[in-house]
């Protein structure tokens, strides 16, 4: 086992490794900038290290600052979190070129599923499930057009290299296809430096629907079920529950078997997730994510199982502690995400906490780096917490994270809060029934964000 990591990240993903670490008795370093240097996870960590100014790319993207910070320190390993450098090949490579263990997948595994089109044919062959689309990257608009046809509109264009949301355009009919077809590209060329598109059917009403799943490395892996994260905003989730409303035993047991087939074959190591667009009863990948999802906690709720000292675990070469038949679901868990945003129009809102409290009692955790006094700075994701709720059922669930949003207090800056207080009377959120495309049209209707 590792005596000290290095967590190289940030906020409430930090602190959350600090305290896996710290209940396996392993010292941990932080790095930070300079804008955050009182932070939560500075304080807690048994060490810190200043790696740069508030920019990101100067010290966060900085993999030789953290390289440094490692050897400065004297920590084995290092825990990337998510965001930042966590699927990044190079970096992997780097961390491993320098005899340190990356807590994480392979640099392969991340370069396979980092792109979208060497993902889905992977997919494929492992016997995976995958929406009908094109079979690499299309190169012109004259072949975006006969697909568009081939397929039938509508259509959506990703960006190979995408995420978050970028480069990722739908085109209803064949007038949209050059406008869709060519923002795509462009946002692609200038988000990740790679202008390469492909074709995909675009399903009208899909749910997303995500499987867990956990491998050793050694051609061993399982998986912890599904999440469904169909409340997005511009293709960023806000709300997230396990299980799924609309996925039966049944389903559920038959796709992850199909998830942790896959996975055990490559041999992959550590967490990840298999995402999926869900409807009329069939599932469809759509990417691989390798790496711990923000949304982990509701796995771990209703699994009772600690994901981060899984992922530690099994990087120092230790077995995995469970294996299939050892999980089994308790009950039901939904997360939110709070932000520091302004209403209606979701613009980031930094400034200084004036009073913090976090809600408790039975079936609440709330994963924040927020205290009284701390200033939220500028530079970067306006996460700055999450609350997440567990029950004997969804109903129950439902209700206790009504009460908790009623007691979390978060004074001097907007949140996100005010959203969710609105979302739970709604009937449909209530019935889980809602997809992907439910809550931007619930925003445009209710609060005018287009």
């Amino acid at each position: 086992m590792f005596e000290k990591i290095l967590i190289a990240n940030r906020g409430e993903i930090a602190l959350r490794v600090v305290r896996a670490a710290r209940e396996m008795g392993i010292a941990t370093v932080a790095v930070h900038s300079t804008a955050d240097s009182d932070a939560m996870h500075v304080r807690m960590a048994d060490e810190s290290v200043c790696i740069g100014p508030p920019s990101g790319a100067q010290s966060y993207l900085s993999v030789p600052a953290i390289i440094a910070a490692c050897e400065v320190t004297g920590a084995e390993a290092i825990h990337p979190g998510y965001g930042f450098l966590s699927e990044n090949a190079g970096f992997v490579q780097v961390v491993e070129d320098h005899d340190l263990t990356f807590i994480g997948p392979t640099a392969e595994h991340i370069r396979i599923m980092g792109d979208k089109i060497t993902a889905k044919d992977t997919m494929k062959k492992l016997g995976v499930p995958c929406v009908p689309g094109s079979d690499g990257g299309v190169a012109t608009l004259e072949e975006a057009k006969r697909l568009g046809e081939d397929m039938g509109y509508p259509v959506i264009i990703k960006a190979t290299a995408g995420g978050g949301g970028r480069g990722m355009k739908v085109a209803q009919n064949a007038g949209e296809m050059e406008k869709a077809f060519l923002t795509a590209r462009a946002e692609g060329k200038s988000n990740f430096g790679n202008d390469e598109v492909y074709i995909e059917k675009y399903l009208t009403t899909p749910r997303h629907i995500e499987i867990q799943v956990f491998g050793d490395g050694k051609g061993r892996a399982v998986h912890l079920g599904e999440r469904d994260c169909s409340l997005q905003r511009r293709h960023q989730k806000v709300f997230e529950e396990a299980p799924g409303p609309a996925i039966s035993a049944e389903e559920r047991a038959a796709i992850g078997k199909v998830c942790s087939d896959a996975v055990a074959r490559i041999n992959y190591t550590g967490a990840g997730t298999i995402e999926f667009l869900y409807e009329n009863g069939e599932f469809y990948f759509i990417e691989m994510n390798t790496r711990l999802q923000v949304e982990h906690p509701v796995t771990e709720a209703i699994f009772g199982v600690d994901l981060v000292r899984e992922q530690i675990r099994v990087a120092s070469g230790m077995e995995m502690s469970f294996q299939q038949e050892d999980l089994t679901i308790n009950g039901h868990s939904i997360e939110v995400r709070i932000n520091a945003e302004k209403l209606p129009n979701f613009a980031p809102c930094p400034g200084r906490i004036t009073q913090y409290h976090a809600p408790g009692g039975l079936g609440v955790r709330m994963d924040s780096a927020l205290y009284d006094g701390y200033s939220i700075p500028p530079y970067y994701d306006s996460l700055i917490g999450k609350l997440i709720v567990h029950g004997r059922d969804r109903p129950e669930a439902l209700a206790r994270l009504n009460r908790a949003l009623g007691e979390l207090i978060v004074d001097g800056v907007d949140t996100t809060v005010p959203l969710f207080h609105a979302l739970l009377q709604e009937e449909d959120v209530l019935t889980g029934n809602y997809n992907i495309h439910w809550l931007e049209h619930w925003l445009e209707t209710n609060l005018g964000d287009g």
